[in-house]
């Protein structure tokens, strides 16, 4: 159940649909994307013996800014001693002449659950705007009682050419990390991942076990068809393999 909630527009939190004994939840951006100057704080706690599945209903896109001001994405989530948390979000997109910050900030005790999956676009591809923003910053940070297992930071600006150099992002238009915290992680679910993965046409992954309970994988693709093919895979085999469930089907 849903112990407290408040929005603000233009945020709205959607009706809560129990799913597989999960609390299953649609999280709105009602309004056309997020401008420069614009700040949106999304923060989540999730108690003991909760299970909880979080999703956007659509990709956020955000605009080119007129001014210096970026736009800002600030996400706080917690989740306590024997809580689960999935989050399978859609991309972000920014458009060419965008600034934007985006900090994730995960905090989890050690013996909850968590099943994570952002993802972020270089631009409207389709237009070619790829790496065209102006500013992108992104912070991507996971703790487990206070201590830090994971931070993923970098920043880029509209410098197409070098951010298509072979050793920052080469040839590729979608970017994603997925996390998985579990006693039952391991290497072996690890190395199956990235076998399942390698597989995929025109994605590309690394995947392996960082912690006895934490494993990370990167995807990073060039079309988005087997991009979000391949993080439905992951998605998939790490419900199966470690959580010991079947994915809750979309309802959006």
């Amino acid at each position: 159940m849903i112990a407290h909630a408040y929005a603000e527009p233009p945020l709205r939190i959607g009706a809560s649909f129990e799913i597989d004994d999960a609390a299953y939840l649609i999280l709105v951006c009602s309004g056309p994307g997020i401008f420069g100057g614009d700040a949106i704080r999304q923060s989540i706690h999730v108690a003991s013996g909760a299970r909880v599945v979080l999703t956007s209903q659509a990709a956020l896109q955000v605009h080119p800014s007129t001014t210096s001001a970026a736009a800002r994405l600030d996400h706080e989530y917690c989740v306590d001693d024997d809580g689960e948390l999935h989050c399978h979000w859609d991309p972000v997109i920014p458009f060419a002449g965008a600034r934007l910050a985006q900090h994730y900030d995960i905090r989890i005790a050690g013996g909850a659950r968590l099943y994570w999956s952002d993802a972020l676009m270089s631009g409207r591809v389709a237009r070619g705007e790829s790496w065209q923003c102006r500013d992108l910053a992104h912070e991507l940070g996971l703790r487990a009682d206070d201590r830090l297992m994971y931070l993923e930071r970098y920043r880029v600006g509209a410098e197409t050419d070098r951010v298509r150099r072979p050793w920052v992002a080469g040839g590729v238009d979608y970017l994603s990390t997925a996390l998985v915290w579990h006693e039952e992680a391991s290497r072996e679910v690890a190395e199956r991942l990235q076998e399942a993965v390698a597989a995929c046409d025109r994605v590309r992954a690394g995947i392996d076990l960082v912690d006895d309970r934490l494993i990370v994988a990167r995807l990073a693709a060039s079309n988005g068809v087997p991009f979000s093919a391949a993080r439905r895979l992951v998605r998939t085999l790490a419900l199966t393999s470690v959580f010991g469930r079947q994915p809750v089907p979309d309802r959006k």
